[in-house]
């Protein structure tokens, strides 16, 4: 069997990318990138990612990496399925986590993707960056 998550479309390649910068942040705020990872659920024509399933995956492979704290919103999300020239929908995952700034902060975050694509039998994970002001 074969998924596809609804990040297909959005996929890209983190490695080479530069950092994007903001100019100026105010008030009290500073410029951190954003990370957004997009997670699609199903494998086949079924639901593969259980809550269960997601639940230890966060706990192996995304909060080792990033431990300081990270925001999953439950989604649903969808993409063309090339084969079967359909529109697929399916429950999906969005994890944000704003970067430490830290020289391996990609690397961390392709090696999330690529841990559940392995795991899942998922063809991409979206992996989305953006410069942000941030506060906590």
């Amino acid at each position: 069997m074969r998924a596809i998550p609804i990040a297909m479309l959005l996929a890209f390649a983190l490695t080479g990318v530069a950092r994007a910068q903001l100019t100026e942040c105010r008030g009290g705020q500073k410029a951190q990138q954003v990370a957004e990872l997009l997670f699609g659920r199903k494998i086949g024509d079924r639901i593969g990612v259980s809550e269960a399933k997601w639940a230890r995956f966060v706990d192996a492979e995304i909060t080792p990496r990033f431990p300081d704290g990270l925001t999953v919103f439950n989604t649903v999300g969808q993409w063309r399925d090339s084969e079967r020239k359909t529109i697929v929908r399916e429950p999906s995952k969005i994890v944000m986590i704003v970067l430490p700034g830290k020289d391996d902060d990609i690397d961390r975050l392709n090696q999330i993707a690529e841990a559940y694509k392995s795991q899942f039998r998922q063809q991409s994970v979206a992996v989305m960056l953006r410069p942000a002001c941030v506060s906590f």
